[in-house]
């Protein structure tokens, strides 16, 4: 299994000088090989392939004048962002065909020197764990990274990220093995809500932390600053670092607490079963604002994933499942209930439910009655699945804190056992992923 690790770096002068020619350089070469792909396909010509590209537009280019500064930044940079082109063609190209689940992938477009977030990716030869703690990269040097936890295996990949902030990220890719936890009886159902983020079938309820609504008056004020800079300036640009950092703890918070409650669901049951919402569809609503704000999505994706991780059953309930209007003492339909309606009684049997407690204990069956029909979407359906050598991707967010008394022994030199780390200094818990691999993310994701 492939989980991701971002840690928090800071780059001296000298070294943020040398990110940003790399940066610039992966996005000459992005362009360039995707203008070559473009004109090909206008003129009616084949594919261009992979190594036509790589030799064009990296190996001779470094030999012309206007792109002999490509030789300045480490090849596999270079090489690295060609291979990304690639997978955004192959997304494209099985969106079209119906091999990629879901929603619609667009065809790759080009990139800016404007985007607020830049990205490189290193493969094993390009970069090292030093033993003093800090990361050697070729042609940008050791970087000075806030260790958080101790990396279960050696990486074999490595993407620098600047985010819209101006904070620097380094995420490893690392291949480890399931940590299968103690089988128990528990199972629970969950509906997903606004004014509860989460009910489980068992009445617990998860309280909403609403960080964007928290934020948003000084979000409000934020805005109105940068909206009144002269475009261009620097004062604008100040501003536009000052409202960018404050939706980051916005999103960090936000993410941290996905992680802290989704880890906790899966510890405390064998089986989880959650409702498949239309996320899209109801971020075109009234409710927009506090559908995003809620982050059901990224939420539901951790829960997948960490099932996996640690061999527990996870299974979605289609959303045409009435869940909030089945009795679920009798069965009896009583029909489709609007919002405001929070409490109602059956007309079958008289029992009174509560809404978002009854709608958890009908997904807690209906998920029962998926995984005993073989029908889970999950690879870990069963006990068997959590023995499987499957390979599951890397999610976009880190994976999260390691379980208390377990630690690893592999990883970071210089991070010796018995240290103490705060692991929620410099909001370094991402996992934020992409899903979502980390960003654990409270490191901006």
């Amino acid at each position: 299994m492939q989980l991701r690790y971002n840690f928090r770096a800071y780059p001296d002068a000298s070294q943020r000088r040398a990110l940003a020619k790399a940066f610039g350089c992966a996005r000459v070469v992005w362009n360039d090989c995707l203008r070559d792909r473009q004109q090909a396909h206008a003129a009616g010509q084949p594919y261009v392939k992979s190594a036509e590209l790589s030799r064009l537009r990296i190996t001779q280019a470094k030999r012309t004048e206007e792109r002999a500064w490509l030789a300045d930044v480490s090849a596999v940079v270079l090489q690295q962002s060609l291979r990304d082109l690639d997978t955004a063609y192959k997304s494209f190209f099985d969106s079209l065909r119906g091999k990629r689940h879901g929603g619609k992938v667009g065809p790759p477009r080009y990139k800016s020197k404007k985007d607020t977030r830049q990205s490189i990716r290193f493969t094993t030869n390009a970069f090292s764990l030093q033993g003093d703690g800090t990361v050697y990269m070729a042609k940008v040097g050791n970087l000075k990274v806030k260790w958080s936890r101790r990396l279960p295996a050696a990486p074999t990949s490595l993407t620098v990220i600047k985010d819209s902030c101006g904070r620097y990220f380094l995420s490893f890719v690392v291949d480890t093995e399931l940590d299968i936890l103690p089988e128990l009886e528990a199972e629970s159902g969950i509906d997903l809500g606004l004014s509860a983020f989460a009910v489980l079938s068992d009445g617990r309820k998860i309280d909403s932390p609403r960080f964007l609504r928290r934020a948003e008056k000084k979000l409000k004020r934020l805005q109105r600053e940068l909206s009144r800079k002269v475009r261009g300036s620097k004062n604008r640009a100040k501003a536009r670092i000052r409202v960018a950092r404050q939706h980051a703890k916005v999103a960090d918070r936000r993410l941290d607490f996905h992680h802290k409650v989704s880890t906790q669901i899966i510890r405390d049951n064998q089986a989880v079963y959650v409702e498949d919402l239309a996320v899209s569809g109801l971020g075109r609503t009234r409710l927009a604002k506090s559908v995003h704000d809620a982050g059901w999505s990224a939420f539901v994706g951790m829960l997948e994933y960490k099932a996996v991780k640690h061999g527990r059953t996870f299974a979605k309930v289609d959303r045409a499942f009435p869940s909030t209007q089945l009795c679920s003492a009798c069965g009896f339909r009583d029909g489709p209930k609007p919002l405001h309606v929070r409490e109602w009684m059956c007309r079958a049997c008289g029992t009174v439910h509560d809404r978002d407690h009854n709608a958890a204990r009908n997904v807690l069956v209906e998920g029962r009655r998926i995984v005993a029909a073989g029908r889970a979407e999950t690879l870990n359906a069963s006990w068997s699945a959590g023995k499987t050598r499957t390979k599951v991707p890397a999610q976009r967010g880190e994976a999260g804190s390691l379980r208390k008394g377990q630690p690893t022994q592999a990883g970071i030199p210089g991070l010796h056992a018995g240290e103490h780390v705060n692991e929620a200094e410099n909001g370094v818990w991402h996992h934020r992923v992409d899903g979502g691999v980390s960003r654990t993310v409270l490191s901006g994701s």
